[in-house]
């Protein structure tokens, strides 16, 4: 049984830091290219990062990049989140998602159950 297991979110206050971790099981982590996401209150869930399956090369969306840090740790099949200067547009729920590219256009993928993010004064 797959399954994707997001940890670490909370309250912080802006300019603060936090961890997010999701634990992956039931498929072969080191395959997959990982992802989180992140979806705002009334808004469409948007990338914010990705770390690939073999060289761990990465790619952040504009408005997190110099921020947030992607890492994967195969051994342990987690990957992680790290947050720093967070501002209140950051408010989310942040998703993990693991994705397998079978063509450039074809692929499977697995979503967590979402943890939430706010930062507030």
């Amino acid at each position: 049984q797959v399954q994707l297991v997001e940890s670490g979110g909370g309250l912080v206050q802006p300019g603060g830091s936090l961890r997010l971790s999701c634990a992956a099981s039931g498929f072969t982590f080191s395959s997959y290219a990982m992802n989180w996401y992140r979806q705002a209150p009334g808004k469409e869930r948007d990338f914010v990062a990705v770390i690939s399956n073999a060289s761990g090369s990465t790619n952040y969306a504009d408005s997190v990049k110099g921020r947030f840090t992607i890492s994967r740790d195969n051994a342990k099949n987690t990957v992680y989140l790290q947050m720093n200067s967070l501002k209140p547009e950051d408010t989310a729920v942040y998703y993990c998602n693991a994705k397998l590219y079978y063509s450039s256009s074809y692929y499977i993928d697995y979503w967590g159950q979402g943890t939430q993010v706010t930062v507030s004064s």
